[in-house]
């Protein structure tokens, strides 16, 4: 196994080039290049420099994963033999992803390396921009960078923007996040004499950058935070300026026991808005649930119990560890054997814990949640009738006995048997997989809806309920059901 020497090819022109690096690349015998597209080389070619480059590996290839993986076997393959010497632009170990993967084969035990200098392209960078990078910068890989890894307070740095098509990939990426309009700056061979700065709105980046190995785009820092409102770094922060010390006198006096009632208001209100099929509402509502999930994170920030880190670890935790078919090893085909998987693994998580079956299904805000969730979790473990004719004959059971209770029985005992009947109803309904919850939320929508039609309808006759009877208020009803069909 020969060395394989990894030399920087610098940041812009010959002029930049350390003397030791000139003189290595110009003794070197085998001297391969990751893109002879470098103005080092160009001016080198002329002095009579001869190498091997790897830009048809780049023609041959649609995917630079794959561009990469080629080099890195080429190099290993040609060390077999002889010593190589490989020069790749800027410095070796800054945005170099063939010189990480040597690396990783050095640690195997299938490479052996050393890398020599090279100026990287940040400190031009910063030099043409004008920024000092202790205020927070990112570097990031054009190929493969995701919307949730920028920080749109940070200086950022975008390079391996290769060709239109990745640069048209950056500015979608980038208008996720950025306002369509806004300003970045181009920066083309950075502490040389050929040094650009480009400005241009996002819109049209693929639409000018000139690309190619010494480019590189540069996405300035928001300072505002009104202006950063798509990043979860600024709800987290608004809610902690709402119950700091100069926060909201309201939001300061919650507590996870007076909010109950508005994460069950806001679940409602969503769930109304996917119904109406409203986007934007639905958008809203989402938002309205998100605020409750960071409020409750506040709060047990404030109090030194746990923080909105804690919840993002136990739920992710979940979920990696009940989809062991996503994020392990194990196979599931159909989603019947994804929920055998996902019971599997919760009664194991339970298995430290003998307590009784129906612990934690109990849901103090909805009672009809709470028998749903108790009449579910005994079936399980057989406690159900065979089918729904049991539970059919258990309802009508249930009513004799509670019209009985009503001609003779006390309030206390006439309420028991009430909500025996109710007990039934939600067993039907899980039969014949329906929410009753939801069911409930129909039902009161449906009535609000036509009894507002029945308002409506007194205020524009004659003008007072007590001017109509009975008879015509329900067909006021009636003609409210009809509209709705």
């Amino acid at each position: 196994m020969n060395e394989i020497t990894i030399i920087g090819l610098g940041a812009s022109d010959l002029d930049q080039l350390p003397l030791g690096i000139y003189k290595k690349l110009k003794a070197t015998e085998h001297l391969y290049v990751r893109t002879e597209q470098h103005p080092v080389l160009q001016e080198l070619k002329a002095e009579g420099l001869i190498w091997t480059s790897f830009d048809k590996v780049y023609e041959e290839n649609d995917q630079f994963e794959t561009v990469y993986e080629e080099i890195v076997q080429t190099l290993l393959k040609l060390a077999d033999d002889t010593s190589v010497t490989y020069a790749v632009p800027g410095h070796p170990l800054v945005a170099e992803q063939t010189v990480q993967l040597l690396i990783e084969a050095e640690r195997k035990g299938n490479a052996k390396i050393r890398i020599e200098g090279g100026q990287s392209f940040l400190d031009p960078i910063f030099a043409a921009l004008r920024i000092d990078p202790i205020e927070g910068f990112q570097l990031l890989d054009g190929t493969s960078f995701k919307r949730d890894d920028v920080q749109m307070g940070s200086h950022v740095l975008i390079g391996q923007v290769y060709d239109a098509f990745s640069a048209s990939e950056v500015k979608l990426t980038l208008m996720e996040k950025y306002p369509d309009d806004y300003e970045v700056t181009i920066v083309t061979a950075a502490g040389s004499n050929q040094e650009k700065l480009t400005k241009v709105p996002l819109y049209e980046l693929d639409h000018v950058m000139e690309l190619d190995n010494l480019t590189t785009l540069y996405v300035p820092p928001i300072r505002v935070q009104e202006k950063r409102l798509k990043e979860w770094q600024t709800l987290r922060q608004i809610v902690a300026d709402l119950r700091g010390p100069n926060g909201c006198p309201w939001d300061k006096e919650q507590t996870h026991i007076t909010l109950k009632k508005y994460a069950v208001e806001e679940v409602y209100e969503l769930l109304q808005a996917i119904d109406e099929e409203d986007d934007d509402h639905i958008i809203e509502e989402l938002g309205d649930v998100l605020l409750q999930v960071f409020l409750h994170a506040q709060i047990g920030e404030d109090s030194g119990y746990f923080s909105m880190e804690d919840v993002l670890n136990s739920i992710s935790d979940k979920m990696i560890r009940r989809h062991p078919h996503v994020f392990g090893d194990v196979t599931a085909n159909s989603t019947e054997d994804v929920m055998r998987n996902w019971q599997q693994i919760k009664a194991e998580e339970k298995d430290e814990y003998a307590g009784s079956l129906l612990d934690g299904e109990l849901r103090s805000d909805s009672t009809l949640l709470t028998s749903f969730n108790y009449q579910k979790k005994v079936a399980k473990v057989g406690f159900d009738w065979p089918d729904v004719s049991g539970a059919w004959e258990k309802f009508h059971e249930e009513l004799g006995e509670w019209k009985k209770e009503l001609q003779s029985g006390t309030k206390e005992t006439q309420v028991d048997e009430l909500g025996d009947l109710l007990f039934t109803i939600v067993n039907l309904a899980r039969f014949y997989g329906l929410s009753p919850e939801q069911a409930m939320i129909q039902a009161n929508e449906k009535f609000k809806r036509r009894f507002q039609f029945i308002e409506l309808s007194v205020q524009n006759g004659k003008g007072n309920f007590s001017d109509y009877d009975l008879e015509e208020l329900d067909g006021f009803w009636k003609e409210a059901k009809k509209l709705e069909r």
